[in-house]
C-alpha cells in the first residue's frame, strides 16, 4: 500500500493548521502592540517621577480628559511652570538643565514639543475619554500602572475584544469616581490587596467596598448601559 499520499496529506494539513494557529496568536494587538514604547523627544517625560514620586494628578497635564474625547497633551507653557530656569531645587531635583533644555528651547521658539502617541486606536474606531472617566473607568485599566513607568509603554491590547470584555463585565472594572486617577489606590486597594510580603493578591468584585458601598452598588450608581453594538465605536 502506497502511504506517500497519506503522509503528504497529513504534513500539508498540519502545516496549514500551524500557520492558522500562528496567525491567530501573533497577528493580534495583544502580541504586537502590547509593550510598544516609542522614543520621545529630548529626554522624554518620566511618569515615574512626575506622577509617582511627585504625585502629580493625571489631570494636571491631561487637563481636559473629563470633558473631552481626547486626552490632551499639555502645552509647553505647562512644563515651563516647573522647568523654567531657577525654578527647581538643584539639590533635590533629578531634572538637570541638560535634561530639560529641550523644553526651554521649544518655549523660547514658541514651538510645540512633538510627543509621540503611545496608545493609538484605529481611525475607524472612537474612544471618548470623558465618557469612560465619568463612568468610573480608571486610567489604570487601559494604561496600566503609569506611575511606575520611566518610559510609557502600551500595557493593554486595546483590541475590540478587549474593550467588549469590559463592557460586558462593568462590575469587574469600574472604580469609585473619586479614585479614577489614583492609580496606586486602584491597583493596591481595589483590584488587588498587598499581603504581608508586599505581593499583590487579586480581590474579587464581590469583596470590594469603598465608603460603605460594594462593587455592585457602585456599578448601579455609575453604569450608563455600556453599549455592545457596532455603532457605539464605529461611526
Amino acid at each position: 500500500m502506497n502511504s506517500v499520499p497519506t503522509m503528504v496529506f497529513v504534513v500539508v494539513h498540519t502545516g496549514i493548521l500551524l500557520v492558522i494557529a500562528g496567525v491567530w496568536y501573533y497577528a493580534t494587538p495583544k502580541f504586537f502592540e502590547v509593550g510598544y514604547m516609542p522614543t520621545q523627544p529630548g529626554s522624554g517625560f518620566n511618569h515615574q517621577i512626575h506622577a509617582g514620586k511627585l504625585g502629580l494628578d493625571c489631570r494636571y497635564c491631561h487637563s481636559n480628559v473629563e470633558k473631552s474625547w481626547h486626552a490632551n497633551v499639555p502645552p509647553v507653557a505647562t512644563c515651563m511652570g516647573c522647568h523654567a530656569e531657577n525654578k527647581l531645587n538643584v539639590e533635590l531635583a533629578s531634572a538637570t538643565d541638560d535634561k530639560v533644555q529641550f523644553i526651554r528651547d521649544a518655549y523660547a521658539l514658541d514651538n510645540p514639543i512633538q510627543w509621540r502617541n503611545v496608545h493609538v486606536v484605529p481611525d475607524y474606531a472612537n474612544f471618548p475619554h470623558n465618557a469612560h472617566i465619568n463612568a468610573g473607568v480608571s486610567c489604570f485599566s487601559c494604561h496600566g500602572q503609569i506611575q511606575s513607568m520611566p518610559v510609557v509603554a502600551q500595557a493593554e491590547s486595546l483590541s475590540m475584544g478587549w474593550c467588549l470584555d469590559c463592557h460586558r463585565n462593568p462590575t469587574e472594572n469600574l472604580v469609585p469616581k473619586d479614585k479614577v486617577t489614583d492609580l496606586y489606590w486602584v491597583q493596591t486597594e481595589w483590584f488587588n490587596r498587598l499581603d504581608e510580603n508586599g505581593v499583590l493578591i487579586p480581590v474579587p468584585a464581590s469583596e470590594r467596598s469603598h465608603d460603605g458601598m460594594n462593587a455592585q452598588e457602585l456599578t448601579d450608581t455609575l453604569l450608563r448601559n455600556p453599549p455592545l453594538h457596532c455603532a457605539a465605536c464605529h461611526y
